[in-house]
């Protein structure tokens, strides 16, 4: 028996090769801690899942279960069934719609393996079924439309005000391009009433994005940021984070966010997962089914201590607090006021402070929903409008001064690190809150939505 093996690290996984479920297990060498696990046909992988401090044991937060109604039956079990299917233990926090596969541009990383060739877009009655299916079985969640590039569809206004019609919240997931190009856009998609933009932003140099996305990219980024807050729709920054192409930039793309807050909502970083399009392994000394060399990873604790070390520590490790909704090993996250010189002053609790008792974990996913609709959107009219008066005031105070503030600055800096075939736990994916609703009308999580197999084979794609 391995030294570091613990009962309580047995897991469940599947094989990268041929996608069945199979046992797995955490080890640690060193600070690293490594998933492990042995397919009877295709042999042992190993994958790092997490790296350094702060440690995983004490990152762990307990939930405990609470089933949403299941929209299928257990017939072979996690994550084959989903539907959701009876085994997930977690509420619908964001829901995904896909409303198309194209895309305006190439990415070397694509959840969706996006492109110019792509199969017809979803009509609008197929949208609508869609949304009012998946209503009454989600409750009133917060909504993502996705793709592809959304933008890419001319009635992308007429979809947001369907979508907003039925939601309280709606996020659009854009590369921005469009945006930028088409100066009346952002105006139109916020008459037809979007919340917030996950703006792909991958880093503060036009390198990175050449690297990333095939062309220097950072004016058209920096444009659809004025255009979007012209237009008073809220924007996350979304980088992917690729070890060796913008792991050093992770504190300048923070800083450049807080920056232009309240304009920018917060920062949400996404380390690598190699799922959908994604670079093959040197095929002179790595096969496909080997998966990406343990380099090519980057974990939720790197993330937290390259942005205290880059950011001279504006923001510190400790700031970061493990998720109430989603699984967590899963994501990160810390809000902080922006100050008037720049600084960033930490509205969370530290974690050496938390209460970590388990809690329901419909708990975390209602919180999660309100905490998404009040800080990712604009900031409504400024500051909270003072009744006029033209009476002597009395100087505000710091508190005044503070909430004043903070009614317009509060910025968020979170991550979530998304699954592959090769580091996939199943009990993060019964856990998981964020869902995408299926062309066949099945709620699927993300993560499984998106597995593919080391040769391809999509897990759940294939039955759409």
């Amino acid at each position: 028996m391995n030294p570091f093996f613990l009962e309580a690290d047995m897991r469940e996984s599947l094989c990268p090769v041929c996608l069945q479920r199979i046992p797995a297990r955490h080890e640690h060498e060193g600070d690293t801690v490594l998933q492990v696990k042995r397919c009877p046909r295709h042999g042992e992988f190993r994958t790092p899942v997490w790296r350094g401090l702060p440690a995983m044991q004490g990152w762990k937060k307990p939930k405990l279960p609470t089933p949403p109604a299941p929209g299928g039956s257990r017939t072979k079990g996690c994550p084959f069934d989903c539907g959701l299917c009876p085994e997930h233990n977690q509420h619908t926090c964001t829901l995904l719609f896909e409303i198309t596969s194209r895309c305006n541009l190439h990415c070397r990383f694509c959840f969706a393996s996006a492109g110019k060739s792509a199969p017809p877009d979803p009509d609008m009655a197929a949208l609508r079924t869609l949304m009012d299916n998946a209503r009454p079985r989600t409750g009133p969640c917060n909504v993502q439309l996705s793709g592809g590039e959304p933008t890419m569809r001319d009635d992308l206004p007429q979809i947001i005000g369907m979508a907003k019609e039925r939601f309280p919240f709606v996020q659009l997931n854009t590369n921005g391009l469009r945006i930028a190009r088409e100066p009346s856009l952002a105006a139109q998609l916020a008459r037809a009433g979007l919340d917030s933009v996950f703006l792909q932003f991958d880093g503060t140099q036009d390198a990175i994005y050449t690297a990333l996305r095939g062309m220097p990219l950072l004016r058209e980024k920096m444009e659809a940021v004025r255009l979007l807050s012209e237009a008073g729709i809220g924007i996350v920054l979304v980088p992917t984070v690729v070890p060796g192409v913008n792991d050093d930039n992770i504190g300048e793309i923070l800083r450049l966010g807080a920056a232009l807050c309240p304009a920018v909502r917060g920062v949400h970083f996404q380390p690598v997962s190699h799922f959908g399009r994604h670079p093959a392994p040197d095929g002179a000394t790595r096969a496909p089914e080997q998966g990406p060399p343990p380099a090519e990873r980057i974990t939720l604790p790197e993330i937290m201590r390259g942005l205290e070390k880059q950011t001279a520590g504006l923001v510190t490790t400790d700031d970061f607090l493990p998720p109430g909704c989603e699984h967590s090993l899963c994501s990160f996250h810390a809000n902080y006021l922006v100050r008037e010189d720049g600084g960033l002053q930490r509205l969370s609790v530290q974690r050496s402070a938390c209460d970590c008792r388990p809690r329901p974990a419909s708990e975390g996913a209602d919180a999660a929903k309100a905490f998404v609709k009040r800080q990712w959107a604009a900031p409504r009219n400024g500051a909270p409008q003072q009744q006029e008066s033209t009476a002597p005031q009395p100087p505000a105070d710091d508190l005044d001064r503070f909430l004043q503030r903070a009614a317009t600055h509060t910025f968020a800096v979170s991550a979530m690190a998304f699954q592959d075939v090769w580091n996939i736990d199943l009990e993060r994916v019964r856990g998981c809150c964020i869902h995408v609703a299926a062309p066949d009308g099945r709620i699927v999580p993300f993560c499984a939505w998106n597995c593919t197999s080391a040769l391809g084979v999509p897990l759940h794609r294939s039955g759409q």
